[in-house]
C-alpha cells in the first residue's frame, strides 16, 4: 500500500495508541486484531523492550502493515499531539470527572468525530498494570469494557479487538453529532501547550506549595483545561491571558 492512500485511510480511523507495552507478541497480537477490523495507525510509546521487536511479528500472523508503519513515541503526551478527541481504555475506577463509555459508545462517537474531519485514538495501557492517572488525564472520555464483575480481566489484544470491532461494524452508520464549536476542538497539542504555559506561571509564584499534593492539584488543573472542550481560538486567547498576568502590572497614567 502507497504511503499516501495509507495516511489517507489512517485519518478516517482511530489510532490505536499502546502506552508502555511490554511483550512483542502482544504487540504482534493487537497489530492482528486491527487489520481484522480495518484498522492500520499503530502507535507504541515507550516499549519495554525497544522497537523493532523479533517477537511481534510471528505473533501479527501477517499483520505486517501495522508492524512496519508503527510509530514509537517517548510519551503519551507525543503521541497524542495530533489528536482532537482521546479515550482511554480502562477498568479501574478514577477519581476524575470524564464521561465513561462502552466501546459501542465510543464507536458512534468516533465516526462522528471523524466525519467533521477531526481525529481521534484511544490510549491501552501496559499488561500489568494499565493507564496511570497521569495518563488517564490527558483523555477526553473513558471508555470501559462491561464485562463479568466477577471476573473482568481483558488482555492486551482482546481490549484492542472489541474497539476495533464496534469501530468497524458502524463504518455505515455514522450518527449525527455536533461539536461544541463550529470550527472544531482545540488540538492536545494546543491544549498540552496551554496546561505547561499555565503551570509554569503558577510555578513561578508558588501555587505549588505542597509538594505531596503537587501531583493531584496538576492533574485537577490539567482536567478543567481538558474537559472544557477549549476551540483553537479560546486556547491562543487563554494563553494571551496567562501571559498578560505574568507580566509585571504597569503603573497607572493620569488622564
Amino acid at each position: 500500500m502507497a504511503e499516501g492512500r495509507l495516511m489517507s485511510e489512517q485519518s478516517k480511523q482511530p489510532a490505536i495508541i499502546l502506552v508502555r507495552p511490554q511483550l512483542g507478541e502482544n504487540i504482534g497480537k493487537a497489530a492482528r486484531a486491527m487489520l481484522n477490523f480495518g484498522l492500520t495507525d499503530m502507535r507504541l510509546v515507550a516499549p519495554r523492550d525497544g522497537w523493532p521487536n523479533p517477537a511481534a511479528g510471528p505473533a501479527a500472523s501477517g499483520a505486517d502493515i501495522v508492524l512496519e508503519n508503527a510509530r514509537v513515541f517517548d510519551t503519551v503526551e507525543e503521541a497524542v499531539a495530533d489528536l482532537s478527541h482521546v479515550y482511554a481504555s480502562t477498568v479501574r475506577d478514577r477519581d476524575m470527572p470524564k464521561p465513561v463509555v462502552t466501546p459501542r459508545e465510543a464507536a458512534q462517537q468516533m465516526h462522528a468525530v471523524i466525519g467533521k474531519g477531526q481525529t481521534t485514538g484511544i490510549l491501552f495501557g501496559p499488561e500489568r498494570s494499565g493507564l496511570t492517572n497521569d495518563d488517564v488525564v490527558l483523555a477526553d472520555t473513558i471508555l470501559t469494557v462491561p464485562v463479568n464483575p466477577g471476573f473482568g480481566s481483558l488482555n492486551l489484544a482482546q481490549a484492542v479487538i472489541l474497539t476495533a470491532y464496534e469501530f468497524h461494524h458502524l463504518a455505515d452508520g455514522t450518527p449525527a453529532y455536533q461539536p461544541s464549536h463550529p470550527e472544531g476542538t482545540a488540538s492536545k497539542d494546543e491544549l498540552l501547550g496551554l496546561m505547561e504555559h499555565l503551570e509554569g506561571e503558577l510555578d513561578k509564584r508558588g501555587f505549588f506549595r505542597s509538594e505531596d499534593r503537587r501531583a493531584t492539584m496538576r492533574r485537577t488543573l490539567r482536567n478543567l483545561i481538558q474537559n472544557a472542550g477549549f476551540s483553537r481560538q479560546e486556547v491562543f486567547t487563554l494563553r494571551g491571558v496567562v501571559k498578560s498576568l505574568a507580566r509585571p502590572p504597569r503603573d497607572r497614567q493620569d488622564d
